[in-house]
């Protein structure tokens, strides 16, 4: 009789998962599996659920919401300080950008690509070591190696100067970091704290799904970085295991780097619901010239699917140029579809994914895609000098550089951050970083397409049906 009644208990629980699933949930075919999973197979599948069926990050969504005082004077002084330097980008229909993130264009910025990891870590501890006030770092993995312990050192060392040090990290991207680690840290005076995917212990676990995949440094307000490269010698190409590494990076100077420090406030805030003291609006002075830059955050905090809105408008927007170089390339229909529309539109569509990646899944399913993108026209390169991880889209004279992938996790239910830079000086130097990496890669020809066997083809398309979890 227990038996019987638990039984039915369990299925009850997935007809509510159920409800709950075609209620919330984002997309058609996300609905349709979990609701049929959960009805048909809800011993198996509802424990699955809990852990990894829910899109949206609502705690987060109530931080933001409630009208918290704290972070509402935070965003009060940002406006006020880059007041001046607000703009209209050009092209202006970028202006949707800015009405999805709620962070504006503004004027008057430097920005400089960094190509590789030795150039991002020289300058990354050029600024640690010139910091007169504070640091804030976020990163989604620090390594306990050569380039995490050079960091902590020159983080403790800026800290003896009397330089403030707020350390944050993702709890699963970085379980390898040690206590002792963050003790060190925390004895020198640093504040450290992971990004806390709920702030009730208890129910942690059931928000494993949720990465915080943001890689953000500011230097006392004024200088800012952001872009793909962690914290670890593999991003240096130091690790004999993984080999190269292809990686991109941007230093930012001006207005855009106090959005920059927003992004990285309200993160702080949801992990330890304080304000750092030592945090500086820094009025910026009116200035047009100067590329015109957007800080995009992203994630499953917001109403609309801001990551997916962000690749759809500027694929859409492409007229001539539009290249992308992605590690993890498994888009959703929308994304597809509009790249295929771009390509039929007459735009020079190229895509560079690395030959082999750090994820078995996500190379057997990009190669799903290739006939269908190579059908509508769209030139597909495979990255062949390394792991290829950089985060790159070159739309026209637009360039956005930062953290998030095109997949459904970067689209759906990482926290990412995207630079989107309107300039056409900085869009050839990114085209110019580009073309060298087509150099060392090579085409998909529909003749190497015709020779997959039928049962690799099979593969790759159920690859392919894991999307959502890749």
């Amino acid at each position: 009789m227990i038996y019987v009644i638990a039984i039915a208990a369990i299925w009850i629980l997935g007809i509510i998962a159920a409800v709950d699933v075609i209620m919330s949930g984002r997309t058609p075919q996300g609905i349709t599996a979990w609701s049929l999973a959960l009805v048909i197979f809800p011993p198996v599948v509802l424990p699955l659920y809990l852990v990894f069926g829910e899109r949206r990050f609502r705690g987060y969504v109530r931080a933001r919401r409630r009208g918290l005082r704290p972070l509402d004077q935070s965003m009060s002084k940002l406006m006020s300080a880059v007041e001046h330097a607000v703009c209209v980008p050009e092209p202006d229909h970028l202006v949707a950008l800015s009405r999805l993130c709620g962070l504006p264009f503004t004027g008057g910025n430097s920005v400089r690509l960094l190509v590789n990891g030795d150039q991002m870590y020289e300058e990354m501890f050029r600024q640690i070591d010139a910091a007169e006030k504070y640091v804030l770092l976020f990163f989604y993995i620090y390594r306990e190696d050569a380039t995490g312990r050079e960091l902590q050192a020159r983080l403790i060392a800026a800290r003896e100067r009397g330089v403030a040090v707020y350390f944050m990290y993702d709890e699963i991207g970085s379980m390898s970091l040690s206590m002792a680690y963050l003790q060190a840290l925390e004895a020198a005076g640093c504040r450290c704290s992971g990004f806390r995917t709920t702030s009730r212990r208890r129910r942690r676990l059931l928000r494993l799904n949720f990465r915080n995949h943001r890689k953000i440094v500011v230097v006392d307000g004024k200088l800012g970085l952001v872009g793909g490269i962690n914290v670890g010698d593999e991003y240096r190409g130091r690790d004999q295991e993984v080999g190269p590494w292809r990686d991109s990076h941007v230093r930012l100077e001006g207005p855009a780097v106090q959005c920059l420090q927003m992004v990285f406030l309200e993160d702080w805030y949801w992990a330890q619901r304080n304000i750092p003291d030592e945090l500086e609006w820094i009025e910026q002075p009116p200035r047009d010239s100067g590329p015109h830059v957007l800080m995009y955050p992203s994630g499953p905090a917001d109403k609309l699917e801001t990551g997916t809105l962000l690749f759809g408008h500027l694929i859409g927007g492409a007229k001539k140029r539009l290249w992308i170089a992605t590690p993890y390339f498994v888009p959703d229909e929308f994304v597809l579809n509009t790249l295929q529309l771009a390509a039929m539109r007459g735009v020079n569509v190229r895509i560079l994914v690395p030959h082999k990646s750090d994820s078995v899944l996500a190379d057997v399913a990009v190669r799903s895609y290739f006939r269908e993108l190579m059908d509508a026209g769209i030139h597909v390169w495979l990255y062949r000098a390394g792991f290829l991880h950089q985060k790159v889209l070159l739309a026209d004279d637009v360039a956005a550089i930062g953290t998030a992938n095109l997949d459904n996790r970067s689209m759906r239910i990482n926290f990412e951050v995207t630079a989107v830079v309107a300039d056409a000086e900085f869009a050839a130097s990114v085209a110019k970083m580009l073309d060298h990496d087509f150099g060392h890669a090579s085409p998909v020809t529909a003749a190497s397409i015709a020779k997959v066997s039928f049962p690799k083809r099979f593969v790759r398309r159920l690859a392919r049906t894991l999307s959502p979890v890749l």
